[in-house]
């Protein structure tokens, strides 16, 4: 065996792992919003809000989709695929939450939702990226 077969090879191909940095961003920077909006009350934070999980819901859904394929095929991709289904589904109870008016679109709930989706998002990504995975058999 030659050393390049043990060098660090990423388990996402290059137009899926920009595909899952979107996401990523966008929920992540959705919760700061979020936490803006909690700490101004100025009713735009939510609208930011709103886009930035919708953003990221449609990126989202279409690294889910790839993911899954993935799932197929990489046994280790079943936890990727898991966790990107379970950011795209708090953020769309997220978005959700967002269409609400004012206080009640983000109150404890949309906070809450809005940590869930980035932080499953984020963990997505970071096993994506650092995981070697084995072929399913």
């Amino acid at each position: 065996m030659s050393s390049a077969s043990s060098a660090y090879r990423p388990l996402l191909p290059p137009p899926l792992a920009l595909l899952l940095s979107f996401p990523v961003a966008l929920f992540t920077i959705a919760l700061f919003t979020d936490i803006t909006y909690l700490q101004t009350a100025e009713v735009q934070w939510t609208n930011f809000s709103s886009w930035l999980i919708v953003g990221a819901l449609v990126f989202g859904g279409v690294a889910l989709a790839w993911s899954l394929i993935l799932a197929i095929r990489w046994r280790g991709a079943r936890l990727y695929a898991l966790l990107l289904v379970l950011a795209w589904i708090a953020g769309l109870v997220n978005a959700f939450q967002h269409s609400r008016d004012a206080w009640s679109s983000v109150g404890t709930t949309g906070l809450i939702l809005s940590i869930l989706s980035a932080a499953f998002a984020i963990a997505a990504s970071w096993l994506a990226h650092g995981a070697k995975w084995e072929i399913a058999r």
